[in-house]
């Protein structure tokens, strides 16, 4: 997972392994505490997109916003990294026995 952000992120050398260590541990355990289990492969994606998202937030942590002469940036609340994939994360809490888990039945 780190090499594919790497990658994404336009990273040649090892300087920043251990920054993206943490950050991919950090987004991992969010997400885990989030699902109430392990964080599934085929959710992957989550962690390395807010990990890219974190690791371009370096050194403006605490800013929603920042204009420097007529350009303006606006950032996501660290709390709402996570509001995009709410409906999949919704939707593996859900689902048990995993993607492809078994029906429920009902007896009335």
């Amino acid at each position: 997972m780190k090499d594919r952000i790497k990658t994404v992120l336009g990273i040649n050398d090892n300087l920043q392994d251990e920054l993206l260590e943490i950050l991919i541990t950090n987004v991992e355990n969010h997400l885990k505490a989030l699902l109430g289990k392990d964080v599934p492969e085929h959710l992957d994606f989550i962690v390395e997109e807010i990990t890219i998202r974190r690791f371009n937030r370096i050194g403006t942590e605490g800013m929603q916003s920042e204009s420097v002469e007529g350009h303006s940036v606006s950032y996501y609340d660290l709390n709402d990294y996570f509001t995009p994939y709410l409906t999949i994360i919704e939707n593996e809490k859900d689902d048990d026995d995993g993607i492809y888990g078994r029906g429920k039945v009902l007896f009335i």
